[in-house]
């Protein structure tokens, strides 16, 4: 199912973890409208993606966090020994993206790293829990970990495509990114899944990773 290039295309666009209509998923892999709805029943019936409609529109998405770490997992194996090489023309993306709603890449990384190094999480890689420091630092941040998310894991490790190393996902990560984005200090690019850090954030995001420590 997921060896067909088209559904290979589908699949890695919505790694960002956000809805997308059948047509911008056609024009991705560059097939046709009919196609691209065959490609996506086949998904769907796989139970790798699922749909929501509103009103006229249909969306889909992935099914859920496990197929994006499934998917991530299988892009490490498939780039074993041109690792360096693929990576070193996706500077933007490779310093900072969306995976699955939480943050990844170099930035990513470097957040789990310093949360962990500043005590603000503790546990190991089958999930961290915010320390009474973590939730201090949280609110001072101004970051409220929404009703809808709390049923969730809260954080957990997942090995980061790029960097051969964990960064942060579960629902503190995803609710860290989205108070990111929110406060302008990444900004998400419409056409991938790299996120820009503006100037604002490299005064007051990058401070705050290192402080953290």
């Amino acid at each position: 199912m997921i060896a067909d290039p088209a559904r290979s295309c589908i699949l890695a666009y919505l790694l960002d973890g956000h809805y997308a209509t059948a047509g911008e998923l056609a024009e991705c892999a560059g097939i046709g409208a009919s196609t691209a709805s065959s490609h996506l029943a086949k998904l769907a019936d796989a139970g790798l993606v699922v749909a929501e409609s509103r009103g006229r529109h249909r969306y889909f998405k992935l099914a859920d966090a496990d197929v994006a770490h499934a998917l991530e997992a299988l892009a490490l194996v498939a780039e074993r020994g041109t690792h360096t090489r693929r990576w070193a023309a996706r500077g933007p993306l490779r310093y900072a993206r969306c995976c699955y709603g939480h943050l990844a890449g170099e930035l990513g990384v470097a957040l789990k790293d310093s949360l962990l190094r500043g005590g603000l999480l503790s546990g190991g890689n089958e999930g961290f829990e915010l320390t009474d420091a973590g939730r201090a630092w949280l609110a001072e941040l101004g970051v409220t970990l929404p009703a809808s998310r709390r049923s969730q894991r809260l954080a957990y490790a997942c090995i980061d495509w790029s960097e051969r190393r964990d960064h942060l996902a579960g629902a503190l990560a995803v609710t860290l990114l989205d108070h990111f984005v929110k406060r302008n200090w990444l900004r998400s690019d419409p056409k991938s899944r790299a996120l820009a850090l503006t100037p604002l954030g490299s005064r007051e995001l990058l401070p705050l990773l290192k402080t953290s420590a």
